[in-house]
């Protein structure tokens, strides 16, 4: 277990292994906690929490699929209404697995340009990301926006977005992501965006600029986490990585790795450049 900032793994990234074999493998590798995918349906969140618990991990957090037919800000009222049921949903399995939060977006991932008017579809996703939070604050459970970049939604692209839909809810149970790979794309400065959502930010993903695990591409890290300091974030880190070749690990180029390969240097890379940015 970490001394300073609390690790956790998105097991997606593991492919499908089975929950209890991804705890082992993070409890092994030094990890606090897991981030669990958000399909209620599929996963039995009795046993999800069992895994946990066995390996002597928390679970950080439900990481959701905003598939076409989960859209908040669509103009078809029957995708709104089926959006809305699935985020009442990850409320439900985020309190039976023990996870504080849940991540919610606004629109279905690769809907890249309004197909209604843009703020009517505005005034949907505030609805709904409202009528999400008021049900999970009945269960004691957060939300965090995410903003993803440009290529993947045309809303909530930055930052600044995030916490503008934010307000508008009114909720308080909750905030918004920062996620270091969308923001690579997006913001003209990382840093700065982090320092402007300030104490809205109630959960962070780290990848590095190629999805790859931090310390694979360019990324600061440590100034990352010496702003995160600044603005006293204490919240869980969860990585959330594309774990298949190419992953460049040592001197000797492209080779293949494993998925403890991916895991060790997502933390001990990240480790180090906390070391770096709380010293610094």
């Amino acid at each position: 277990m970490s001394d300073g900032y609390r690790y956790s793994y998105n097991i997606i990234g593991f492919g499908g292994e089975d929950v209890a074999r991804s705890a082992e493998r993070l409890a092994r590798l030094g990890y606090d906690a897991m981030e669990v995918e958000g399909e209620p349906e599929k996963h039995d969140p009795k046993r999800v929490k069992r895994a946990a618990d066995a390996a002597g991990l928390g679970i950080s957090s439900v990481c959701p699929n905003f598939t076409p037919d989960r859209d908040l800000s669509h103009p078809d009222p029957a995708l709104r209404s089926e959006a809305r049921r699935y985020l009442r949903s990850l409320a439900d399995f985020a309190a039976e697995v023990g996870a504080p939060l849940f991540v919610v977006a606004p629109t279905a991932y690769g809907r890249v340009k309004p197909v209604a008017d843009a703020r009517d579809e505005w005034r949907w996703a505030v609805e709904g990301v409202r009528e999400a939070g008021e049900y999970a604050g009945s269960l004691g459970v957060d939300l965090s926006l995410e903003c993803w970049n440009r290529y993947g939604t045309h809303m909530l692209n930055r930052l600044e977005e995030g916490a503008r839909m934010w307000r508008e809810t009114g909720l308080t149970n909750g905030g918004v992501m920062a996620d270091t790979f969308h923001m690579n794309v997006e913001e003209s400065s990382p840093l700065d965006a982090v320092r402007g959502l300030g104490s809205r930010l109630n959960h962070v993903h780290l990848s590095d600029s190629n999805r790859l695990a931090p310390g694979l591409g360019h990324i600061d890290f440590a100034g990352f986490i010496r702003v995160l300091e600044e603005i006293g974030y204490r919240g869980y880190l969860a990585f959330e990585l594309i774990p298949d070749p190419p992953n460049r690990l040592g001197e000797d180029g492209e080779r293949e790795t494993s998925l403890d390969d991916v895991a060790r240097q997502a933390i001990e890379h990240s480790r180090a450049s906390e070391r770096r940015g709380v010293s610094s």
